[in-house]
């Protein structure tokens, strides 16, 4: 399985959804705020992101709050 890394800001709801719902199916995984580590910012929009939450799990990598994608790297 690959490493989770949920890319999220403060005051964002859909990152707030995510996290709880990587909390709720007990996912692995490591949170990485944009607001408190600006310098990955550059790394998402490189990878053609322009909003938060951006979730990464090995080569799948998606933007939002997206139940069914979420369950399907958990």
């Amino acid at each position: 399985m690959a490493k989770i890394t949920l890319f999220s800001k403060n005051n964002c709801m859909q990152c707030k959804m995510t996290k709880k719902f990587l909390e709720k199916e007990g996912a692995d995984f490591e949170e990485i705020n944009i607001d408190e580590h600006p310098e990955k910012i550059d790394y998402l929009v490189g990878l053609g992101f322009k909003a938060a939450p951006v979730v990464e799990a090995g080569e799948v990598r998606f933007s939002g709050f997206q139940p069914a994608k979420l369950k399907e790297i958990i």
